[in-house]
């Protein structure tokens, strides 16, 4: 058991390697990752930051952490795009033949990008500094924070991964990866308080496990209480995992 336990690992290791690499090579995709996030960052700062209010805070400080959300949330939708275009390339059929661990595909995919994701962090934070964002509270929370962002996006790479296997090709894991994440995303305490939405808006954003993760983000890098919004979150994360995780693996058993 110990040997199977140790080999799995070791498959793992090898294939966020594999994954990473690729970006080494492409380090376009790294540089592409930047721009629309840097873009949300500057179009609602400049544009509509004016027009929206955010008690206690200014609107940049209220937008970072949000924004970093965000793109930790898009970039886990890359996951399914990644498994997609092994498929189509014939990559998912020489893994499978290799003697190795059936999980290390898909481990080895999610945790990369999550790796991925520590480096986009960093980025986007300098970016907000260089706009006038500000941690209120401290390095160590800031770094609770990031850790429970790059959890969160683990998460959602599972539900990527789930995606990216069913539907089998680059374009259409794209669209089905991201037609779903735009409403969850805007829906959301990402860009302006909940408080200010109405209607069915106002209670799906409420009970969006991306709200309750921004929020506690928000609370932790601003200083602000993030009072039963931590659980919530963890919550969703778990759920998530326990869900899509099964999900993932059984459809990469069923691929013929």
């Amino acid at each position: 058991m110990q040997n199977i336990f140790i080999s799995t690992i070791s498959d793992i290791i090898v294939m966020v390697k594999r994954n990473l690499l690729r970006y080494k090579r492409s380090p376009r995709l790294i540089i592409f990752s930047f721009i629309q996030p840097i873009m949300f960052v500057l179009l609602f700062a400049y544009v509509f930051g004016g027009a929206i209010d955010t008690p206690g805070t200014d609107y940049i400080n209220y937008l970072i952490p949000g924004i970093i959300v965000q793109t930790v949330v898009f970039g886990a939708m890359m996951t399914g795009v990644g498994l997609a275009e092994d498929m189509q390339r014939g990559m998912i059929d020489r893994f499978r033949s290799l003697p190795m661990a059936r999980s290390a595909v898909l481990a080895g995919r999610t945790l990369s990008e999550s790796l991925r994701n520590i480096f986009v962090v960093l980025v986007m934070t300098l970016v907000g500094y260089a706009i006038g964002f500000r941690i209120q509270d401290g390095i160590l929370n800031y770094t609770y924070a990031i850790l429970l962002t790059l959890l969160f996006g683990f998460a959602f790479s599972w539900i990527s991964a789930t995606i990216g296997l069913a539907v089998k090709d680059v374009e259409t894991a794209q669209s089905a990866g991201f037609v779903w994440v735009f409403p969850v995303v805007f829906a959301s305490s990402i860009f302006v308080p909940v408080e200010t939405l109405s209607g069915f808006i106002k209670t799906f954003a409420l009970h969006n496990p991306i709200s309750y993760t921004v929020n506690v983000v928000r609370g932790l890098v601003l200083g602000f209480p993030t009072g039963n919004d931590i659980w919530y979150s963890l919550a969703w994360i778990i759920g998530i995992l326990l869900v899509f995780v099964p999900f993932a693996v059984r459809s990469y058993r069923k691929i013929s």
